[in-house]
């Protein structure tokens, strides 16, 4: 029986070529992204000025006359 376990069932210690090609592909942490340049801020749709504009006069006249 060979590979990781031994014969008495312990397991071995990985060899210094895994450990290197190990090191090599998750030795290092990724770069830190900033929270700024994770979010992207659009309105949802085009401002519409007509729609902003409330007068109470007018709002009155159509409502109860």
């Amino acid at each position: 029986m060979t590979g990781r376990f031994g014969m008495t069932g312990e397991k071995q210690r990985p060899g210094a070529a895994e450990a290197a090609v190990r090191r090599v592909r998750f030795g290092a942490l990724p770069e830190r992204i900033r929270l700024e340049d994770t979010v992207e801020e659009r309105p949802a749709t085009v401002p519409d000025p007509a729609r902003d504009a409330y007068n109470e006069d007018e709002w009155l006249v159509r409502t109860c006359l």
